[in-house]
């Protein structure tokens, strides 16, 4: 009689261990015990400030760093932080000055110039570092955990730092045309304070923007110069509506655009013969309320999609 070995058994038929079962609700109870959170999702507005206030080193060290960078390939270097507002400044007096004689009329057109053109660059730079921000750092934004705000942030203290470093030429400037330092000029803290946080919270808002359709960063440089024409950097506002027959609201709005505001009250902080009287009425306020509605505004809509950075 041949005997037979049994066969083992099949997986199939190998009898379950216990495995507990959860509703829904009961693993998430289970997690918030344990203090596990869904991998990628959003922070609470509260905590997701005090995260980026964690990484506040960070953001100040990544500046620095792209500022250092910026000119490494260049045998000037760093000297053209200086050098190219410079050159601006002086085709757009050859171009508006000369040529367009937008000068006339305009006291110490140069400093006036000057001014406008290095004070316009720290908005339009900020704006377009902002496009830039997660696209150019995806490969950041895909390997490390950390508040995406903190890029934008940083691109922007990036653009601040450049501008302190062009402020050295502004002052010499200042001084060879006759404008010395006197108390007025302190006001150009509080000034650069509010531009700064309006240039950030317009960065973060097209740092979205620009991270979920990046076609909106080819059509940036063109809505920025049709905005640099509309904000008297080259031409006084006040000259050239003068005896037109501009409508009010046109008016009003060219008078109040945010970024002709922040050079307007650079040129009054600065320069002697740039009186109160051609700053609009409630420029101060107006300027606060700019710098904190867009602020606050471009750090929500940005923290809003959190979790959708460095994704598909």
């Amino acid at each position: 009689m041949v005997s037979q070995t049994a066969a083992p058994p099949s997986p199939a038929s190998t009898p379950a261990q216990d495995v507990p079962t959860y509703a829904p609700g009961e693993l998430a109870a289970l997690a918030a015990r344990h203090g596990l959170t869904v991998s990628g999702a959003r922070p609470t507005l509260t905590t997701y400030i005090r995260q980026l206030w964690g990484r506040r080193h960070f953001i100040a060290a990544f500046a620095t760093a792209k500022l250092t960078a910026q000119y490494s390939q260049a045998k000037l270097g760093q000297i053209w932080q200086i050098m190219t507002p410079l050159l601006n400044a002086t085709v757009y007096y050859f171009i508006f000055g000369v040529l367009m004689n937008t000068k006339h009329g305009v006291e110490d057109f140069v400093p006036f110039l000057v001014t406008g053109v290095f004070i316009w660059t720290f908005t339009a730079s900020s704006i377009t570092a902002g496009t830039r921000a997660i696209s150019g750092n995806i490969g950041l934004v895909r390997a490390l955990h950390f508040p995406r705000a903190s890029l934008p942030v940083a691109l922007a203290l990036q653009q601040l730092q450049q501008l302190l470093f062009s402020l050295g030429a502004l002052t010499v400037i200042l001084l060879a045309f006759g404008q010395y330092p006197r108390p007025s000029w302190l006001l150009a803290v509080p000034a650069l304070a509010l531009q700064a946080v309006f240039n950030t919270g317009v960065s973060m808002a097209v740092a979205r923007l620009t991270a979920k359709t990046p076609d909106i960063a080819q059509l940036t440089p063109f809505v920025l110069r049709t905005w640099m024409y509309s904000s008297g950097v080259m031409w006084s506002l006040d000259h050239l509506l003068k005896g037109e027959r501009v409508p009010h609201a046109v008016m009003v709005a060219l008078e109040y655009n945010p970024a002709a505001l922040f050079i307007n009250l650079m040129r009054y902080a600065l320069i002697d013969s740039y009186t109160w009287a051609q700053l609009p009425p409630y420029a101060w306020a107006v300027a606060a309320g700019w710098a904190l509605l867009c602020g606050v505004a471009g750090f929500v809509y940005f923290w809003k999609a959190e979790e959708t950075y460095g994704r598909g």
